[in-house]
């Protein structure tokens, strides 16, 4: 198959797999939760949010370096982590609470997973799955734009 098929497929099925979830977010309860969080609370699916500023990768927390902030339970991968957190949260937590970047500029709130992430102007941004972070990173600065305009009002949808 050749290459530009191939990455035609590729987008195509991270876009299918995007709606599909988009139609189940939509038939859930109609106020979302502020912060995404997955499996009893855990923001960002226990990845320390501060490592991806500092390491430049997702760093899965622990239990031991944990807090509590917005409801949601923030793990960390080090108590030097933790305590940067807990100095200065609005720093390291993601944008549009942790839901998918992609997804709040198209007007609806998608999960995430920890390793499809990006760092733009100093703001934390996560999608869906690595597929639908190369349709972000198309245009990442208009995406913010619309992102920015739907949030928080998308949890309400």
């Amino acid at each position: 198959m050749p290459e530009t098929a191939r990455r035609f497929a590729a987008h195509l099925l991270a876009m299918i797999a995007l709606v599909a979830t988009l139609s189940a977010a939509s038939l859930a309860a109609a106020d979302k939760p502020a912060i995404y969080s997955a499996s009893g609370k855990l923001a960002v699916k226990g990845a320390d949010v501060v490592a991806y500023f500092t390491e430049r990768r997702a760093v899965i927390g622990k239990a031991e370096h944990s807090t509590t902030w917005h409801g949601a339970t923030w793990r960390f991968s080090s108590a030097e982590n933790l305590a940067k957190f807990k100095a200065n949260p609005e720093k390291y937590a993601p944008q549009y609470g942790g839901y998918c970047a992609y997804a709040v500029s198209e007007g609806y709130t998608a999960k995430i997973e920890p390793e499809a992430w990006s760092i733009v102007n100093g703001k934390l941004y996560l999608n869906y799955s690595l597929g639908v972070r190369s349709l972000w990173d198309k245009n990442k600065k208009e995406r913010i734009r619309k992102a920015d305009t739907n949030w928080p009002d998308v949890l309400k949808r």
